[in-house]
């Protein structure tokens, strides 16, 4: 975008001021739970950093949250941690053996017709050309537990989704409020 050295100082605020309102008219309300004790809960009692990094701390393997909140509501952020959707293969576990004998398990990263990218649980990635592969066989079971809406109870749920929505900055608000949250 080129600058506008024409513009007057005030003409330069007017146009900033319209811009401001396409962004809509949502509000910031509070958050469903406490950020910090939800910090602790993804950290700790869940295990999600385990799998999923938030600001540089945690896992690879899931995806990273850092930015989760910015483009999801409360409610489907709550919903994704009870009910995940795992039903593709690129979030469960693979086992790819070689026509030589070696193993190699982790999460299918990428596969075109001629290769298949491998990430395995310690970072380390394996590319595989097709014509060396003798199997691969999936998981069943999905990587994301399915059982969050068991092992943590609501206000834990509140506190690590208001923990991704603080990490996901001001943007990753939701206009729910907090009396809806708690119905």
């Amino acid at each position: 975008m080129p600058a506008f050295p024409s513009l007057e100082s005030t003409d330069i605020k007017a146009v900033v001021a319209y811009l401001r309102t396409l962004q809509g008219m949502k509000r910031t309300a509070a958050l469903p739970g406490d950020p910090d004790r939800g910090r602790m809960v993804f950290f700790g009692k869940a295990g999600c950093s385990n799998c999923h990094m938030v600001a540089g701390q945690g896992g690879f393997i899931g995806s990273d949250l850092s930015g989760y909140a910015q483009s999801h509501e409360v409610e489907q952020i709550r919903s994704a941690i009870v009910t995940p959707a795992g039903t593709t293969r690129q979030v469960r576990l693979a086992t790819v053996t070689t026509h030589d004998g070696n193993k190699y398990v982790g999460r299918v990263r990428n596969e075109d017709n001629f290769s298949l990218q491998l990430q395995s649980l310690d970072g380390t990635f394996h590319f595989i050309t097709k014509s060396d592969i003798e199997k691969v066989e999936y998981e069943s079971e999905a990587l994301m537990p399915s059982d969050y809406g068991s092992t943590l109870n609501r206000s834990e749920l509140n506190d690590v989704v208001s923990y991704l929505m603080k990490a996901a900055g001001p943007s990753g608000s939701s206009s729910l409020k907090q009396e809806e949250w708690e119905q």
